[in-house]
């Protein structure tokens, strides 16, 4: 009993402190713990009315009563904030702590919820980022609206993640839609990711491909710009310049002679 109260209040030191936020599931953290500590029951039962003559029995449950709504409400304090414990710690008992917090903090969760279920519902792919990426995203959305208390299944989720998909997959979604085999979140994840790999392995060639085709192109206009020079058209210039020498000196031998 006492190793496990030990664990108990280790498990409570190593509670995230409520700051405001995610209180539903702050709520059921505490709730698990008290009620491992069988104190829980004070938030809901009210204290023992002291009576004349009471009873040693009826004086023992009073203060059985005081004692663990003392254990719990300071649990409840420990596991807040410094800034809500001072504003809550001068609550009358236990189970006045518990539903004033409820009070103030479902009702924003509730606020939470819209937002987190439209924040899902509104999602939509784009082509700019992998899908695979923003599947991931969507997976994050719907852990926010489990936190909620809202409950999505594979039967939900997985058509609304095919609707998703980014324009460019409009021939794979409706292929995916005419499936008739049921599938998984981790079915549809990884038939997702072998086609976009797929998909980009095909954009890398087409890459590679219309590269080769420009270089070839510009390599062709070079050629063409640039006609390869006539090697022969330059010795025959020497050679009638040379038979031009040639001529003049026999003109001049023959006007020489008497």
């Amino acid at each position: 009993m006492a190793q496990s109260m030990k664990q108990m209040t280790q498990d409570f030191v190593k509670l995230e402190r409520f700051n405001k936020g995610n209180f539903k599931r702050w709520q059921k953290k505490v709730h698990f713990i008290l009620t491992t500590l069988k104190v829980v029951y004070v938030l809901t039962s009210p204290k023992p009315a002291e009576v004349e003559n009471e009873t040693l029995a009826q004086a023992r449950r009073r203060r059985k009563w005081e004692q663990d709504d003392y254990l719990c409400k300071g649990h409840i304090l420990n596991a807040m904030t410094d800034e809500l414990f001072d504003i809550y710690h001068s609550m009358g008992s236990a189970g006045a702590l518990w539903t004033a917090l409820e009070a103030k903090y479902l009702l924003e969760n509730a606020g939470a919820k819209k937002f987190v279920v439209s924040h899902f519902l509104n999602y939509k792919m784009t082509d700019d980022k992998l899908v695979v990426d923003q599947v991931h995203e969507i997976q994050h959305i719907i852990s926010q609206v489990h936190q909620q208390g809202v409950n999505l299944d594979d039967t939900i989720i997985i058509p609304s993640i095919i609707d998703k998909l980014p324009p460019s997959w409009k021939d794979f979604r409706k292929s995916l839609k005419h499936k008739k085999e049921e599938m998984t979140l981790e079915d549809l994840i990884q038939t997702l990711q072998v086609e976009e790999e797929s998909r980009l392995r095909d954009n890398k060639d087409d890459v590679i491909n219309q590269s080769s085709k420009v270089h070839m192109v510009e390599v062709a206009n070079v050629t063409n710009t640039n006609p390869p020079t006539q090697p022969w058209k330059g010795k025959q210039k020497r050679k009638m310049h040379q038979n031009g020498k040639g001529s003049d000196k026999n003109k001049k031998l023959k006007g020489a002679c008497f």
